[in-house]
């Protein structure tokens, strides 16, 4: 069962030799082979009135618009791009939490295109109305894909994002919008929100540090210092790393992980880029989500594995320690290829084949839970 909640707050060189990835998106690893968690280990949610004081935030994965998803939108729209019924399958979700924050791992063009898939993005700027229609408040932008169409690309990006009247952060117009730490009023709290990406693609550069925030733990934490600064009371750190297609999070993902959540500057860490679902780990008491996986996105070659995704929902409570997490969930999701393609939420969803959800359910609690995550409090509705 879900959280119960008040209403909804209405918004408005390092990436380092640490970390290993594969620069484009279609090539995944076999479907793993792990031993899934069954489901009677997997604690059921506890439907609890949101204590005052407090807000939830959930994150979904990577927005990554293939062509197919374009040529869907188009088909929704009647000719005209309408992305908002991809996203409607977790609209309900979303619009549940105080601040719902997506990862838009592809630059925007302008209405005039053009619009390319693999290997270097530019999606439409309906994708950005698609996105607040949904639900979503914030953005990260910070991936190996920002710099697929340069400067100019960046710019787009931002545009339609303000366009759209969603907030963002990883990357920048001008030095003085870098230097700004986003920080938001999230149900009377302040919230701050950085991101940062391992690499940019091969052949794509960013002609000055602060168009585009590259990974380097001391980064990442004297950012979040600086969103402290600025009045944030919790901060959440967006991480582009790990490898394509793994499940398991790398060494240096762990390493990254251990330094940036033993800081007090940051509260949780969402995880991003390997298109494939990660573990979720309780570090220092803290959260972090390894890779949430995919939110949308069409391969060319579908793996099954890269369909998959999770929404995570964190509660925020204050308490005599600060603000820590004391409800944690994880929600899967399908990106059911259709026709027509639609983005489902497997812990409410109907439309999807018993067999498949069976399947995406057994493989994602397996991954998910795979680092004791379930020992330290983490649930899913309905499991």
């Amino acid at each position: 069962m879900p959280i119960v909640r008040r209403s909804r707050v209405t918004a408005g060189l390092i990436g380092c030799a640490l970390l290993t990835a594969a620069a484009g998106c279609t090539e995944v690893a076999p479907v793993p082979s792990a031993a899934s968690t069954p489901s009677a280990a997997i604690p059921p949610t506890t439907t609890t009135v949101a204590p005052a004081g407090s807000f939830t935030l959930i994150a979904g994965g990577d927005v990554l618009i293939h062509p197919a998803l374009t040529e869907q939108a188009t088909e929704d729209g009647n000719g005209k791009r309408d992305y908002a019924p991809l996203f409607a399958g977790i609209k309900p979700v979303l619009e549940q939490a105080d601040l719902a924050l997506c990862h838009l791992e592809v630059p925007i063009a302008t209405a005039k295109g053009p619009f390319k898939g693999y290997p270097t993005f530019y999606a439409p700027p309906e994708l950005a109305t698609g996105l607040v229609q949904s639900g979503f408040d914030v953005c990260s932008t910070a991936s190996n894909h920002t710099m697929d169409q340069g400067a100019e690309g960046v710019a787009n990006t931002l545009d339609a994002l303000d366009d759209a009247k969603i907030q963002h952060t990883g990357s920048a117009r001008s030095a003085a919008e870098a230097a700004k730490p986003l920080v938001r009023d999230v149900a009377g709290v302040k919230v701050g929100f950085v991101s940062y990406t391992f690499a940019f693609n091969k052949g794509t550069t960013r002609p000055t540090p602060w168009m585009a925030n590259l990974l380097d733990p001391a980064a990442v934490i004297a950012e979040a210092k600086r969103a402290r600064d600025a009045g944030a009371e919790v901060v959440v750190a967006s991480i582009h790393w790990g490898i394509e297609g793994k499940h398991e999070p790398t060494a240096d993902q762990r390493k990254i992980a251990q330094r940036l959540l033993g800081d007090p500057s940051i509260d949780v860490i969402i995880g991003h880029h390997a298109h494939v679902v990660q573990p979720f780990e309780r570090i220092n008491g803290k959260w972090v989500t390894y890779g949430l996986g995919n939110q949308v996105a069409r391969h060319e070659e579908p793996k099954g594995t890269t369909e998959e995704g999770v929404l995570a929902r964190f509660r925020f409570v204050k308490s005599g320690q600060g603000w820590t997490v004391d409800q944690a969930e994880y929600l899967p999701t399908l990106v059911d290829l259709g026709p027509p393609i639609r983005l489902r939420d497997l812990t409410s969803d109907t439309e999807v084949s018993a067999a498949r959800k069976e399947q995406a359910l057994k493989r994602t609690d397996g991954v998910v839970l795979s680092r004791d995550a379930a020992t330290d409090g983490l649930t899913r509705p309905g499991g």
